[in-house]
């Protein structure tokens, strides 16, 4: 194997404010849906912030930023992707203007990146619509959301513009079909919203993307912006010509959202779901116009493929996107199937299809770590995950082979953080072990794991080291 990773590619983690950063009500913070998620996607929201949510807390990276950044160099990054709290800027979300407490928080966060020499990859709206917005509007069925948006982004790109080179518009954004509470800040119940109002609130979201893709073009062009979705290659179950159809039909879902970021158009395909399903949006000129801004690169999240069949069959447990599991393949603690071929097949599918450079911007594995002593140290023999690492990075190599081209990745979770579909400590990703527990106990203490060094080492050598 003569190819190797390409000079400057962008090696780092990745996290989200409501899963690390606690201090949910310092700096002036406003309630997030997040702060009303005990549970996770499981059940539905409490009314006010209850002692059990471990996100109140997090892994306290509100005051320990520079501890863990200074891990993160030592590691080696040159990327970090983090996101901001629309709540720590605009408590509310539909404020005329921002919260400056909250703004200098990230000025400090940055400084740290920028003393370390680490790139900072933004995600604008990561699964924490300020509560506000989803209670008094429903989230993003309603159209004033992409006014408020337009404002936070705006405030956004003026004030980290000449700090942050590459941004994310939304977290995967394609899973509010699945969790439109969690991707959507929708308040209604899952099982009570109409079809109608969803897809409404999709088209709400694509337009606000793609406004603030042309608002980061104005204030600096030189900015790239990019669209952030869940890729899941799926396989057929059997090579029945209905299991090759379903796969499509759920391809066309997972796909719909990109081809729309990169496109800058609704596919012919998305337009006769909404045909069969009775649905006229509201779509107006000025949305079209809008949605001509497109996205200079995909990234994603890949986690797990699935299997599609025209029978029912039994759906993946944790997988909030459906499928069914693939019978050759193991699986996480968690029940979310490990296929590291399926990332190369999912870099091959969206180059060929976009022609946009791609970013994987989530990979990792969940597992239950035990915390052990290795010659006077503290430690986790965690070699399950770099086995995990190891071979997806192979076929992301693989890939880069086949001309794909890869602008970097970001590894989920670098340090543990709270777990967003189960709201657990216990389910941990981390190269760095954090001492807190399911029931709120522990330290918060920093251990290295064995994974540490293993990514660390592989960084330094720019992907070398892989066998």
């Amino acid at each position: 194997m003569t190819t190797t990773f390409p000079e400057g590619f962008l090696w780092g983690g990745a996290t989200a404010a409501n899963q690390l950063e606690g201090g949910y009500d310092a700096g002036g913070k406003g309630l997030s849906i997040q702060d009303v998620m005990p549970h996770g996607i499981k059940t539905g929201p409490t009314e006010e912030p209850t002692p059990d949510n471990l996100k109140l807390v997090g892994i306290d990276h509100y005051h320990r930023y520079a501890e863990d950044i200074a891990l993160f160099a030592e590691m080696g990054f040159s990327v970090y992707r983090f996101s901001i709290a629309w709540s720590r800027i605009f408590p509310n979300g539909d404020e005329e203007t921002p919260n400056e407490e909250g703004l200098a928080f990230y000025d400090g966060l940055l400084d740290e990146l920028e003393k370390h020499g680490i790139e900072p990859l933004v995600t604008i709206s990561h699964y924490e619509t300020p509560l506000h917005l989803a209670k008094t509007y429903d989230g993003w069925v309603d159209r004033r959301m992409i006014g408020f948006y337009e404002r936070y982004a705006r405030t956004l790109f003026e004030r980290y513009g000449h700090r942050v080179k590459y941004w994310l518009t939304f977290n995967e954004i394609n899973s509010v079909l699945h969790a439109p509470l969690l991707s959507g800040g929708i308040w209604t119940p899952k099982e009570q919203l109409s079809e109608a109002d969803l897809y409404q609130a999709i088209h709400h979201e694509l337009v606000a993307s793609a406004s603030a893709t042309k608002i980061a073009k104005e204030i600096d062009p030189a900015l790239q912006i990019g669209c952030m979705v869940i890729a899941m290659p799926t396989y057929p179950l059997t090579p029945n010509p209905a299991d090759v159809l379903a796969v499509m039909d759920a391809d066309h879902g997972n796909l719909a959202f990109s081809d729309v970021h990169v496109r800058g158009e609704y596919p012919g395909y998305f337009l006769r779901t909404l045909r069969d399903k009775g649905i006229v949006l509201d779509i107006t000129d000025a949305d079209r116009e809008l949605l001509t801004n497109t996205v200079d690169f995909v990234s994603f999240s890949y986690y797990m493929s699935v299997c599609e069949s025209a029978e029912d069959g039994e759906k993946g447990e944790g997988n909030i996107m459906g499928g069914i599991p693939n019978p050759t393949l193991p699986a996480s603690e968690w029940g979310w199937q490990i296929d590291p071929v399926g990332l190369r097949i999912v870099l091959n599918q969206f180059w060929d299809r976009w022609g946009k450079p791609l970013f994987i911007v989530e990979n990792g594995l969940g597992a239950k770590d035990q915390l052990v002593e290795v010659d006077g140290v503290l430690t986790v023999e965690d070699d399950y995950r770099i086995a995990y690492l190891h071979d997806h990075l192979v076929q992301v190599r693989e890939a880069i082979a086949d001309g794909v081209r890869v602008l970097g990745y970001t590894w989920w979770g670098p340090i543990d953080v709270v777990s967003a579909s189960t709201a657990q400590l216990s389910k941990r990703y981390g190269f760095i072990y954090v001492d807190r527990n399911d029931d709120g106990s522990g330290s918060l203490q920093r251990y290295r794991k064995k994974s540490f060094g293993w990514y660390r080492d592989m960084i330094a050598s720019n992907g070398a080291t892989l066998a």
